[in-house]
């Protein structure tokens, strides 16, 4: 095992290990929080707050639901929604029934979509409307025979609700005309759940808790199998490690933490849901983050202790003209993740709210979080960190043997955070775990003397666009279905707003197709964050002796 020379970097209070088995499963951490918090707010939405004792009967409710569905123990349920109250009821309901939550994009197009459901096997689907012709399209080649329809207003109350569902459908024309005959509303199924008749089931640490799927190092997008006890060792570690500034929050104040990343991404998921309802926090939902003047009106409503976010949207919020609307003197921790945090990002942040942004790094596969810098820093250190407690990390050459100091080797991590493999790949699952138990991310890095490690290269070549991963693979294989291009490359370029951005150079078959068709293509086929914002054509690719494009060749370029 890696002697671990970071843990004399640990403020202290933070111990080198702790004891991770304290519940069996991550619904006994819900129902403890449930009962302990009842009367507390769990999550603002718009206004409306919803209290730990509400979520604990509606997603009581859904599980009986659910249930009464006849899936079995263990069956996949998927969820694709918005940052929405019926989010945090859905999982607890899932997990309630003994079943397993798939999380999906919702911005997915029905090519993705129906990799995913196909692949993960899921029986049903808890969907917004405003998303529900993607599901049309692509539903009957899928294992789905349940469908749960919900809508933004579903948790707003009688009036309040309908009129925000009037304004969603009708006025900003957000819910395009789908046909799902057999789908079941959200409060509907809640109302027959009530008095469906529901038996707990037996949940274990080692029972299959989330389906997170991720690219990996491959760009096949694959689930990572994450136990309970991996998601639930994951924030009992982000909570001692937070617990320095923490608990310094006066005793009268609900910690407070503002949830803008999707709760489909797993650092969400995790780090902002579930470490909240560990903590009796209040999580406020932002449906849409790329809305600033919206978020920042949402904030002014609250008391803000926690800000998990990633490098756009810390830039965005605080380059806004209303940043200074919000009070941002009680902020204790700002957690940087997902994709690099530039350092002028970092000072602005710093000098506007006196809270350094205090970067991290995990991975789908590690539940996220596998490193932090220390949450007492005053200052940002342009590093990723040092390993959270009970977790080794590692730099590996590319025979799989330690590297010495000074030099880089791919990052590799080991601690009950990481995941148990790939949702029935067991060859990819070979690939990324080492003997010894080390799951190989595939980045490159280097370690200091006093074990901070640091990104210098990728050995995959994913591209990093806001957070999310984009395989090139993947988008070079759609294209180049395309009539008329005869072959295509993707690479990554550096882009100030988003850290990276596609490139996609093309050669084309038919000299007719134009930037615009392959524009529209991509768009028909691709989320957003994967469509190519250049596109070059070139009568050529670079390419080795045996025909592999070199895609460095065209990234250098």
């Amino acid at each position: 095992m890696t002697e671990r020379k970071w843990l004399s970097s640990y403020p202290s209070g933070v111990p080198a290990d702790i004891n991770v088995t304290q519940y069996t499963s991550l619904v006994a951490l819900m129902e403890e929080a449930f009962k302990k918090y009842a009367d507390k707010v769990a999550y603002s939405f718009m206004g409306k707050d919803i209290t730990y004792a509400q979520t604990d009967s509606l997603s009581q409710a859904f599980a009986g639901y659910l249930q009464s569905l006849g899936l079995a123990k263990g069956d996949r349920v998927a969820i694709m929604m918005p940052n929405v109250p019926q989010y945090p009821v859905v999982v607890a309901g899932i997990l309630r029934a003994g079943y397993v939550v798939v999380n999906v994009n919702p911005l997915y197009t029905p090519r993705e979509l129906e990799h995913q459901l196909k692949d993960s096997g899921s029986k049903a689907i808890v969907i917004i409307e405003n998303f529900a012709v993607t599901l049309e399209k692509c539903i009957a080649a899928t294992p789905i025979k349940h469908v749960v329809l919900c809508a933004m207003g579903d948790q707003l109350g009688l009036l309040k609700g309908a009129l925000v569902n009037y304004v969603v459908r009708n006025v900003k024309k957000m819910v395009p005309a789908y046909n799902l005959p057999t789908a079941v509303r959200f409060n509907a199924a809640v109302a027959r759940g009530t008095s469906a008749p529901f038996s707990k089931p037996d949940i274990k640490a080692d029972d299959v808790a989330v389906l997170q799927y991720t690219g990996g190092t491959t760009g096949v997008s694959k689930g990572a199998v994450l136990l309970n006890r991996n998601v639930i060792a994951n924030v009992l570690q982000s909570e001692v490690w937070n617990n320095p500034v923490m608990g310094s929050i006066p005793a009268n104040e609900q910690p407070t933490g503002v949830c803008a990343l999707p709760l489909y991404h797993i650092f969400a998921f995790t780090v902002g849901m579930m470490l909240s309802m560990r903590m009796g926090g209040k999580l406020i939902l932002i449906p849409n983050p790329r809305d600033i003047p919206g978020v920042l009106k949402e904030l002014t409503k609250h008391t803000i202790h926690t800000f998990p976010a990633v490098n756009t949207l810390f830039n965005g919020l605080a380059n806004h003209p209303d940043f200074n609307t919000v009070d941002w003197s009680h902020l204790k921790v700002s957690v940087g993740g997902g994709t690099a945090v530039q350092s002028a990002v970092a000072k602005l942040w710093v000098d506007k709210t006196g809270c350094p942004i205090c970067e991290g790094y995990g991975l789908s596969e590690t539940s996220p979080s596998a490193s932090c810098n220390v949450v007492t820093a005053k200052e940002y250190t342009g590093t990723i960190g040092i390993p959270l407690p009970n977790t080794y990390m590692k730099l590996l050459d590319d025979d799989g043997n330690e590297v010495g100091p000074g030099q880089s080797g791919e990052i590799a991590i080991k601690g009950p955070q990481v995941m148990a493999g790939y949702w029935q790949r067991p060859d990819e699952t070979a690939k990324v775990m080492t003997p010894d138990g080390y799951f190989k991310t595939g980045d490159v890095g280097v370690v200091d003397d006093k074990g901070f490690f640091k990104i210098v290269d990728r050995k995959k070549d994913m591209i990093l666009v806001s957070g999310f991963n984009v395989f090139p693979t993947e988008l070079e294989d759609v294209v180049s279905q395309m009539p008329g291009i005869l072959e295509c490359a993707c690479v990554g370029v550096a882009d100030a707003k988003s850290g990276e951005a596609v490139k996609l150079v093309i050669v084309k078959k038919d000299p007719n197709v134009s930037e615009a068709d392959i524009r529209a293509y991509c768009k028909e086929n691709l989320t957003g964050y994967k469509q190519p914002k250049v596109i070059e054509f070139r009568g050529e690719l670079p390419k080795t002796p045996v025909g592999k494009i070199l895609r460095r060749e065209l990234r250098d370029k």
